[in-house]
């Protein structure tokens, strides 16, 4: 193929691979995992964040591992879309300024309507659209006149948003009798249920003040080896049930999944340990009913 002295071509400069960052849209908030084309960017860098309405900006917290993120693209749930620019970098120290004066005001025109809430949280969006209020309240509450005073006040779209006591916590954040950061404030997005059947299966005790978090609410991480347990359970002798092990009778009083072990007693009363290889090979034997009983009686 001959090639005209005009045509010139030029080869298309390759994909700057992403790099995948740690940010936070409010300080100490909870942090996120975004991707974009910008090698280098230390911890404090202010960037623009695609949202769903609009850009908005966050704060680098550092590097993130690209294994376990989920998103549209497999591999983040946002998307960075430049380093922030002298203006957006006043407006966004601005930003806290202002949500931190709305907080007061919220509060203040609470006590004013005599409203049974509790402020949370103030959001305000970058490009001032909107303001959102967050609250706890134990019953439903009549806000109208409150937001008409909000509106009048800072001129522009005002939501308020009933969340309860995890989501506080989640948004308040603190430290967990763990030591470590709440995880609901860290890293969870969505609340699963908790029951204290969770706790029971992994033979955790029942005391509210060991098994309850700083929401005063099942713990989150009763969830983590919940299923774990739950499996390891299915395979092993019923506490109650009596076997045959080595022709010797054994009752069941308790599992220990952790170490694929049983506790049983004897025949003579005393408490031993079956393990897995004795346990895995006994014989189960079955209880006598006594309305069977009463039946064969009656047939004779």
């Amino acid at each position: 193929m001959s090639v005209s002295e005009n045509e010139i071509y030029v080869d298309e400069a390759p994909a700057q691979e992403p790099v995948y960052y740690r940010f936070q849209f409010r300080q100490g908030g909870q942090q996120f995992t975004g991707a974009g084309p910008f090698p280098g960017l230390v911890a404090g860098t202010v960037v623009m964040v695609k949202t769903d309405h609009g850009l908005e900006p966050a704060r680098i917290a550092g590097y993130s591992p690209i294994c376990g993120c989920h998103g549209p693209k497999g591999q983040a749930n946002h998307e960075l879309e430049r380093v922030a620019q002298g203006v957006e970098l006043e407006k966004f120290v601005n930003l806290a300024e202002t949500e931190e004066i709305a907080f007061k005001v919220c509060r203040s025109l609470i006590e004013k309507h005599s409203l049974g809430m509790h402020l949370v949280r103030v959001e305000r969006f970058f490009n001032g659209s909107k303001m959102i209020f967050y609250f706890t309240a134990d019953s439903r509450v009549d806000f109208r006149m409150l937001v008409k005073d909000l509106v009048q006040e800072f001129r522009t779209r005002v939501e308020m948003r009933q969340v309860g006591v995890r989501h506080e916590t989640k948004m308040i954040g603190g430290i967990g009798t763990c030591g470590r950061e709440l995880c609901c404030s860290s890293y969870i997005k969505n609340f699963e249920s908790v029951s204290i059947k969770m706790a029971k299966e992994q033979d955790l005790p029942l005391n509210p003040t060991k098994i309850s978090g700083v929401c005063n609410r099942l713990l989150c991480c009763l969830t983590y080896e919940y299923e774990t347990y739950k499996k390891q359970r299915k395979n092993m002798p019923k506490t109650g049930k009596k076997v045959k092990v080595d022709g010797e009778q054994y009752l069941v009083k308790r599992q220990m999944p952790l170490q694929d072990a049983v506790i049983a007693e004897n025949s003579a009363g005393d408490d031993v340990v079956l393990k897995k290889d004795q346990w895995e090979l006994s014989q189960p034997l079955k209880k006598d009913n006594p309305e069977k009983k009463r039946e064969k009686k009656k047939g004779k």
